[in-house]
């Protein structure tokens, strides 16, 4: 039996994906920018996006999947509820970004994606093999979502949809159907003269529109770096602990027509969750961040990197109140991150 496109999509959107589009399994047509941007060294510490195993899967797909021909592109809207600015800029609160306030995306469409993929296996009647990936593969994830028309690449790097902002998820199913209607020309970018996102970056993470140096981005600095922050960047981190919104909030398009998805697990619990009080997250033990943090996407960085983005926070805080928990880790605390860190916090907030 044959399957549409249009039957592919109207199935994505039964299982709750707010977009879907089907593409060729072709190498992106911006693979040799995204080889420039690693030979610049731009993607920093993130060793596995350089290495030639995962660049020979962005060529050639068929590396992942052997006979595949077609990708299904969905995104999924987690755009928050309002919080009060006032909460989420207060220097005794810990920032996180919106994405990470509730449940770990990967668990939320894993399951969804899969479901897709076992829908097409049985619908077509013949052997379909597919492969399911959430942000984990060596895929070039929104060069593919800006050819199935989900967005365009914005200034910031970020797919944008022009009528739903950059609050989105993105997942795919790689598999071996091919789709006589699924040949798109993506689409182009809509920013214009508009430069918000790269004027509004603290670090200066964008060399260039449509250029992020992941090595001054705070996502990068909050997230992905194991080590110590560059102590010339530290300042510039404000009172955020996980992540960064700036780029996405002040885009026209996001502002304009981001709606709070509906999807309550992404909702976060109180405003404790958006953003903890730098007192909690100071006097976190393994034990307690397992049970605060557990199932969500902050779990993977670990205590100690988040006790590290603390300690910065406090020390950009210029509260003197935070003083007795920082020297407490520069004493005691098992990790030398945490007590390097904590003690750049205590002489700034004697500077202060």
């Amino acid at each position: 039996m044959n399957v549409s496109a249009d039957e592919v999509l109207q199935q994505a959107a039964a299982l709750g994906f707010t977009e879907a589009g089907i593409v060729p399994a072709q190498p992106s047509p911006w693979l040799e920018a995204y080889q420039r941007w690693i030979a610049a060294g731009m993607h920093g510490e993130m060793g596995y996006l350089a290495r030639p195993d995962r660049l020979a899967r962005r060529i050639d797909l068929n590396v992942i999947l052997p006979g595949v021909r077609s990708v299904i592109v969905v995104a999924l809207n987690y755009a928050p509820p309002p919080i009060p600015p006032s909460v989420l800029t207060d220097p005794r609160r810990g920032r996180i970004s919106n994405y990470a306030w509730g449940a770990d995306y990967h668990a939320v469409m894993t399951p969804r994606l899969q479901a897709l993929a076992d829908w097409l296996r049985e619908r077509a009647g013949v052997e379909v093999a597919c492969r399911v990936y959430v942000d984990t593969g060596a895929i070039l994830e929104r060069d593919h979502a800006q050819m199935a028309r989900l967005g365009f690449i914005g200034k910031n790097t970020m797919l944008i949809h022009p009528r739903r902002g950059s609050y989105l998820f993105l997942g795919e199913v790689l598999t071996t159907l091919s789709f006589a209607d699924s040949s798109r020309v993506g689409r182009a970018t809509m920013c214009g003269t508009c430069t918000r996102c790269l004027s509004i970056c603290p670090t200066g993470a964008f060399p260039r529109p449509y250029v992020l140096d992941a090595r001054r981005c705070i996502s990068y600095l909050t997230i992905e770096l194991k080590g110590s922050i560059p102590p010339e960047l530290r300042p510039l981190l404000g009172n955020w602990v996980y992540g960064c919104d700036l780029c996405q909030e002040v885009c026209p398009f996001t502002r304009k027509f981001s709606t709070p998805t509906g999807e309550r697990a992404f909702w976060p619990a109180d405003l404790d969750r958006a953003a903890p009080p730098l007192a909690d997250l100071l006097a976190l033990d393994e034990e307690n961040f397992a049970r605060r943090f557990g199932g969500s996407a902050i779990e993977r960085i670990g205590r100690a990197r988040l006790v590290r983005n603390a300690c910065v926070a406090a020390g950009n805080s210029g509260l003197a109140d935070f003083a007795p928990q920082l020297e407490h880790l520069t004493r005691y605390d098992e990790s030398e991150l945490v007590r390097e860190h904590a003690a750049w916090a205590l002489v700034q907030l004697e500077r202060a």
